[in-house]
């Protein structure tokens, strides 16, 4: 049943990590898997290979916490394969709705990591601000171009994936940055081997080696590196806000038209400068649904514990 649990959460992690703008991450601390998460990772290390020698496989899988990584990646690889062409739907067709729900998923989980913290001291509004400009000037950046080739992929697939476990910074929109998101998406969607091959490959080099300076982080400065995470999901709201206006556009390197520079907007002003309906209620409705999961997932958590 455990592991049943487990699956469904790698479920909306993988949700989240198709959506740019949104962390899996995030996803994994509200669940309360985030400690598990990194403390099993860390132990895929080349001190396995003396642990099998000496106990055996079945020692190795129980102490890297196997069954576990296996269903949350299950859920995660599940989702991604299934809610691509479904989010991607969504983006285009619904995208207040969408982004509103995330925005009440990332406001409520600001509060939830701070009440995490219990050693608040004054100079943590320092690493607070940190993080929150970090965040934001990473969601200003203009996008780069870069071409789908084997050392690009395999470095996108490491550069991604460490934004993918960090709460607050989305892996999908450092993809956007890097400028090879429709490369990957279209992969997903067509089961393209070879790409994803090349970008898991990335993934797991980043994922093994960034795991351990988080993980230890945690450990040794766990107040300061939840506050600077916290300023990290505060930078990234920004680019969440459903409501914006296309300042300029530009051509990707699949030939695409896609919005390089917005303009984040009142609803009222929405209305005004795109001629289009707010849809202002279904917003409140979809921002208050994000919050109620997060705080469901919060009490499920606590119940578990």
């Amino acid at each position: 049943m455990n592991y049943f649990w487990t699956y469904l959460k790698g479920l909306a992690m993988g949700a989240a990590d198709v959506v740019p703008g949104v962390s899996g991450g995030t996803i994994a601390f509200i669940t309360g898997i985030y400690d598990t998460l990194l403390g099993s990772i860390r132990k895929v290390n080349p001190s396995l290979l003396g642990l099998w020698k000496r106990e055996g496989f079945k020692a190795v899988l129980l102490h890297i916490n196997a069954g576990f990584l296996i269903a949350l990646f299950g859920g995660i690889l599940t989702s991604i394969l299934t809610l691509a062409k479904l989010i991607s739907w969504l983006l285009v067709t619904h995208p207040i709705p969408l982004w509103s729900f995330f925005f009440g998923l990332i406001l409520i989980s600001v509060v939830h990591i701070l009440k995490q913290v219990e050693d608040r001291r004054l100079h943590h509004v320092i690493f607070l601000l940190i993080g929150v400009a970090f965040a934001y000037t990473i969601t200003v950046l203009q996008p780069l171009d870069l071409q789908p080739t084997t050392l690009n992929l395999i470095l996108a697939g490491a550069i991604a994936i460490c934004a993918m476990i960090l709460p607050g910074i989305s892996g999908s929109f450092i993809l956007l940055l890097l400028g090879i998101y429709p490369t990957i998406l279209t992969a997903v969607k067509e089961l393209n081997i070879g790409v994803l091959g090349l970008f898991a490959i990335g993934a797991v080099v980043g994922l093994l080696s960034f795991s351990h300076l988080l993980s230890w982080l945690l450990n040794k400065h766990r107040s300061v590196t939840l506050i600077f995470l916290t300023g990290l999901m505060v930078g990234t709201l920004p680019k969440i806000w459903p409501w914006k206006e296309t300042i300029s556009w530009r051509i990707n390197s699949h030939g695409e038209q896609v919005p390089l520079v917005q303009h984040n907007l009142l609803p009222y002003q929405f209305e005004q400068i795109a001629g289009q309906p707010s849809q202002i209620t279904l917003a409140i409705v979809c921002m208050i649904g994000g919050i109620a999961i997060v705080w469901l997932l919060e009490r499920f958590a606590q119940k578990q514990d």
